[in-house]
């Protein structure tokens, strides 16, 4: 009788531990905190969804990567190319491969909430496999240095930036303003003459600055006119017999190592001829990024050293 007794309030223990585990939520079972998402709009006027707070990024190009530090926004970086060099900051952060061949395992991998995209060459492919894995790509596609400015705006909207990063963007406009405006003065002189300027790119083959290139404009801003500002595509490359009917004032080298002096059709161009050969470091040139500013002011003293 014991014994029947003693199974009996063992059936009942075990039916309560049970019916206790039946209530009791599983771990795996609890919902995860939901993160609000925002609607915001990228440079080629695309809707696209992201975090309020975005705290994981990465960056598919060097002027992106500089931006994103210009905006506040360095500290989220997660991951950006092997060509971002600048500033040192980004030597340190993990490399998803280069622009034109990022590894995508590796930035999925990352788990950002946003991944930032030059060109709307690239976005085919990322979007493709970015939305699968739920990471929002957003393209920043300047195409001149007043897209520079509202492209840095955006990215500090973007990334929560405070007062400080607006006014840093506010700086820069201000320097752009400050060389136009000094080469409008009349001091030792009149208002400047527009110089006829070829920026050449690389030497072999020959490639240089077209119409939809953004340096057009830093060209403008300086006081230059490009010669190429007329030929199709931003960067195209042109043949000797096109290159040898520009006649430049002024030559603009992309200072690079096997860029180092105008391509032999130049040589009797009033360019080489007068000595007007400069010098501008590669990166800040290439890059529509914030340094843009600093190829702008160096190029405008160099084209016209009387005015500053």
């Amino acid at each position: 009788m014991k014994d029947e007794v003693r199974a009996g309030v063992l059936v009942v223990i075990v039916a309560a531990v049970a019916l206790l585990a039946c209530q009791r939520p599983a771990v795996n079972d609890v919902a995860a905190p939901t993160r609000t998402m925002r609607r915001v709009t990228d440079d080629l006027g695309r809707t696209i969804i992201v975090p309020v707070k975005i705290t994981r990024v990465v960056s598919t190009a060097p002027s992106i990567t500089e931006m994103v530090f210009a905006a506040g926004g360095g500290g989220r970086l997660v991951g950006v190319t092997t060509f971002c060099n600048y500033p040192e900051e980004a030597k340190s952060i993990a490399k998803i491969g280069d622009t034109m061949t990022p590894n995508m395992e590796t930035i999925v991998a990352l788990k950002p909430d946003v991944v930032f995209v030059s060109t709307a060459s690239q976005l085919e492919t990322f979007t493709r496999t970015l939305e699968q894995s739920g990471i929002a790509a957003y393209v920043t596609n300047p195409t001149s240095l007043d897209g520079v400015f509202e492209s840095m705006q955006n990215l500090a909207e973007l990334l929560g930036a405070d007062d400080r990063t607006m006014n840093f963007v506010v700086t820069l406009s201000g320097r752009e303003s400050f060389v136009r405006h000094a080469l409008l003065l009349p001091r030792n002189g009149d208002a400047v003459t527009v110089v006829p300027v070829f920026v050449q790119i690389s030497k072999e083959p020959l490639f240089t600055i077209g119409k939809e290139s953004f340096l057009n404009q830093v060209i403008e801003a300086a006081g230059g006119r490009s010669v190429t500002d007329d030929v199709a595509t931003a960067f195209p490359k042109l043949s000797k017999e096109t290159a040898s009917t520009l006649r430049p004032e002024a030559i603009i080298l992309s200072d690079s190592p096997d860029n180092q002096e105008p391509n032999e059709v130049f040589r009797n161009s009033p360019a080489v001829k007068n000595g007007r050969v400069y010098k501008i470091n590669a990166d800040i040139l290439s890059r529509p990024g914030p340094r843009l500013v600093d190829a702008l002011e160096q190029i405008a003293k160099v084209l016209h050293p009387e005015k500053f």
